[in-house]
């Protein structure tokens, strides 16, 4: 049997986010796979990439498939540095490039704790948000694309599956808050998730060639 583990932060674990009686992402990833196979939530609201090694010891033993949203927690925790003063472009781009360093070393840490288990694995991208301000949407999504950078590396070096949130939740009604999604955003997601782990897609494919 078929038994999907969805692992990282509220993206998944979004039940406190959608309107009374609608469906979080597991409910929805459940409804969306064939009859018989399980999906099972543990990733937590609030998680950071850290806090994924500790999911890893709920996982169940009869897990078949990991899926892994983590990394928005992380941003979270430094988007203080879109507001600090800086006296050049190159000292902004000096700190960015640490806070990039530091997430490099933690989703690294996480991945290898993750492949121990050696089942097949996702990783998902963060997706973009929606902040009512144009200007601050503008800065959070290019600050985010430091954070994605090291999320696509590890995802084409070690040849796993990437499931781009940016791309499937592009709708403002994607989004319950700027950055939880909303049932409608859910069930995107869990359709690619059930996409993904049932081996096929609905979309033609791109290939991402290293070494």
């Amino acid at each position: 049997m078929t038994h999907v583990v969805l692992l990282g932060d509220s993206i998944f674990d979004n039940g406190a986010y959608v309107n009374r009686g609608e469906p979080d992402v597991v409910r929805q990833v459940q409804a969306r796979l064939p009859q018989g196979w399980r999906a099972t939530l543990c990733a937590v609201d609030g998680a950071v990439t850290a806090d994924i090694d500790r999911q890893m010891g709920r996982v169940p033993p009869d897990a078949t498939h990991l899926v892994v949203s983590a990394g928005g927690n992380d941003a979270l925790r430094n988007s203080g540095i879109l507001r600090e003063q800086a006296r050049s472009v190159a000292e902004v781009i000096g700190r960015f490039a640490g806070v990039q360093d530091e997430f490099a070393r933690s989703y690294r840490a996480m991945l290898d704790s993750v492949l121990d288990r050696r089942l097949p694995t996702a990783l998902c991208t963060i997706y973009d948000a929606r902040f009512p301000d144009p200007q601050e949407q503008r800065f959070v999504v290019t600050a985010l694309s430091i954070f994605n950078d090291i999320i696509t590396r590890e995802a084409f070096i070690r040849r796993l599956p990437l499931i781009d949130l940016r791309l499937i939740c592009d709708q403002s009604d994607d989004y319950a808050n700027p950055i939880e999604p909303s049932a409608k955003g859910g069930d995107k997601i869990a359709s690619v998730i059930a996409q993904v782990v049932a081996g096929n897609s609905i979309f033609p494919r791109s290939q991402v060639y290293a070494h």
